[in-house]
């Protein structure tokens, strides 16, 4: 059972199937149902036993629970040959941004913050574009994706397993940054070493955003902080020691100086101290920029908790833009859950994750009655009590844009 539908197209077999084929017809309200997925149910043989749950077929349309809705076939057509086309799949990857700007509407924010980051996608098969990395010692694929700071997952890109954490940044990173280019806001970015190159600098210096990224340990570094190297005399002290160091320095293949901030850390019992570099345009203190940097971790734990309730990594198809197509459904399946976590939970479940929200909230037990001009849904109270569920219900509805006066 579920809150959310499993595809306006089940609903309407017989449609016309050219109609996909224009960006401004409901290929986004065929996509918002994939509830399917962030209910747990990410395969399309998972349709076999969807086609025929009530709850389903209500949700999707009221007046279809006398027939099944979509099945297996069905929705495999969808995925693998609907999709797959260009229009289409042009219009499914500029999907989440569409979704993020009507959130903003309702939660205006006053600054943005992108986090970019590569992950892997392991392969089981002799799939397209499946390849063998050497850091994460699997054949996999190597996705990217871009964050902003409310878990929101702005775009991503599927690629090959064998290719650099960096590759392809500016197709996935460039649309992000045109969307929030006239807005009044203030923008940054953090990203880890793999993107410390100039192009990425001047890219983002070119768009005034403010970026940290954290740099590769060098000799001329390391010169530049030795005063902070060497151990104290005597007895070693029983907290960790941090140091912090702001310097301009010029790498030769920059086309000017740019900030560093270094930090130190001396460590109980620990022989060396761990040394970490950022290049950054921001002015702020640097013990300031090392927090700030920090919080990119957010970013790797949203690429976990993707992996775990919504399990994009089940890439599955033979064909590289098939589990393109795969790949950028979970992004929305991931985004309608963070959706409804930032916006419609109540603030005592607020700090649920999307595991929890799933087996709670999104697959509430339910018994559906049926009567002449109405479905009455009869739900389990084990989970979410009656006053919890009606608040999250409440908080939903205020996302309805207002009605437009007579």
């Amino acid at each position: 059972m579920g809150l959310l539908g499993h595809g306006l197209i089940m609903a309407h077999p017989d449609s016309d199937r050219s109609q996909l084929n224009h960006r401004d017809v409901v290929l986004g309200e065929l996509l918002e149902a994939r509830g399917d997925t962030l209910a747990g149910y990410e395969d399309v043989n998972d349709a076999e036993r969807l086609a025929l749950d009530p709850t389903m077929r209500a949700i999707v349309d009221p007046r279809g629970l006398n027939r099944t809705a979509a099945s297996a076939s069905e929705m495999g057509r969808f995925e693998p040959e609907w999709l797959t086309s260009e229009e289409n799949f042009a219009a499914l990857v500029d999907l989440p941004g569409a979704w993020i700007d009507r959130v903003h509407a309702h939660r205006p924010p006053k600054l943005i913050i992108l986090d970019i980051d590569s992950s892997e996608s392991p392969t089981y098969g002799n799939q397209e574009g499946s390849a063998y990395n050497g850091h994460f010692g699997c054949m996999c694929y190597h996705p990217l994706f871009v964050f902003n700071q409310f878990g929101d997952l702005e775009r991503c890109k599927l690629r090959s397993g064998n290719v650099h954490s960096a590759e392809g940044w500016r197709d996935v990173l460039e649309p992000v940054v045109a969307r929030y280019r006239h807005r009044a806001l203030r923008r940054y970015f953090r990203a880890d070493a793999a993107f410390a190159m100039p192009e990425v600098y001047e890219f983002l210096e070119a768009e005034n955003l403010k970026y940290a990224i954290r740099l590769p340990a060098n000799r001329v570094l390391q010169e530049n902080i030795g005063h902070l190297l060497t151990r104290s005399a005597g007895r070693p002290p029983n907290e960790v020691r941090r140091y912090y160091a702001s310097f301009s320095y010029q790498a030769g293949s920059w086309d000017k100086p740019r900030r560093i901030v270094a930090k130190v850390e001396w460590h109980p019992g620990e022989l060396y101290p761990r040394v970490g570099s950022i290049v950054t345009n921001l002015s702020r203190p640097a013990g300031r920029v090392v927090a700030f940097y920090n919080q990119r971790g957010t970013a790797e734990q949203h690429i976990k908790e993707v992996k775990n309730a919504i399990n994009w990594t089940r890439l599955s198809c033979h064909g590289f833009r098939n589990n393109e197509v795969r790949l950028h459904l979970h992004t929305l399946a991931y985004n309608m859950g963070n959706f409804l976590r930032t916006l419609a939970l109540p603030e005592p479940v607020g700090h649920w994750s999307l595991t929890t929200l799933r087996e709670k909230l999104v697959k509430i037990g339910a018994k559906v009655v049926r009567h002449g001009r109405y479905v009455t849904f009869q739900l389990a109270e084990v989970a979410v009590p009656r006053a919890l569920f009606a608040e999250t219900l409440r908080l939903i509805d205020r996302l309805r844009p207002s009605p437009v006066p007579p």
